[in-house]
């Protein structure tokens, strides 16, 4: 099945969420991610999603990273193996680690892979998410009214998930073979703990301005 790629901004994943069955929730744009602009986040926020560039100094340093993957079974993490599914899948991984805090419809698509897949393998449920009908049909439909359409070709974007999962903040990158732990965080500090992350992504890319951040909140 073939994704297409989808705009990502709080419009379209709160539009995704709708046609996968999920409430109790929705997603908000970040001002920016310094200290002093994340008091209008509306709380509690349970996930914090980055949308960056994907340049050669990232790939370096997620080289670097491949040994600092952690997890459990207490952590949901799929990789990602559909092209253009990244707003998905950092969607998916937003939502089934704090499924606990959230409501879904008795038909819900989402809820029922979660089910089906909540004892495989990342890679096993990459495969099954890749052939998802349902979940690949919400997010085609989801990503044809946006109003940026780019190639599928000239995508270089990457879009993950920072989520407080049991007090600890984990950084999930269907790229990557398992989530990072960034180490202890609670509720009421979780925003400036994942905005710190998501400022050493910044500074890292001393030329590069296009990043966005999108909040997801409970309501």
């Amino acid at each position: 099945m073939e994704w297409t790629p989808m705009e990502i901004n709080p419009e379209m994943l709160n539009k995704m969420m709708g046609k996968l069955g999920v409430g109790g929730c929705h997603c908000v744009d970040l001002l920016g991610v310094e200290d002093d602009q994340l008091s209008a986040v509306p709380k509690p926020c349970c996930a914090l999603m980055l949308l960056f560039p994907l340049t050669q100094q990232h790939e370096s340093f997620r080289a670097q990273q491949a040994d600092e993957v952690s997890g459990g079974s207490h952590v949901y993490f799929l990789k990602q193996t559909a092209v253009n599914s990244c707003g998905t899948i950092a969607l998916v991984h937003a939502i089934a680690n704090i499924k606990d805090k959230l409501t879904f419809d008795g038909d819900s698509v989402l809820n029922a892979f979660l089910k089906e897949t909540a004892n495989m393998s990342a890679d096993d449920r990459a495969k099954c998410l890749e052939n998802n009908k349902a979940i690949c049909d919400a997010h085609n439909e989801v990503a044809k009214e946006g109003q940026c359409q780019p190639e599928a070709d000239e995508v270089n974007f990457h879009f993950i998930a920072f989520v407080n999962v049991n007090g600890q903040l984990y950084e999930f990158d269907g790229k990557m073979n398992g989530p990072v732990n960034h180490g202890a965080t609670k509720e009421e500090s979780f925003v400036a703990d994942a905005a710190k992350v998501c400022r050493g992504f910044m500074e890292r890319e001393k030329d590069e301005v296009r990043f966005s951040a999108v909040a997801f909140c409970q309501c």
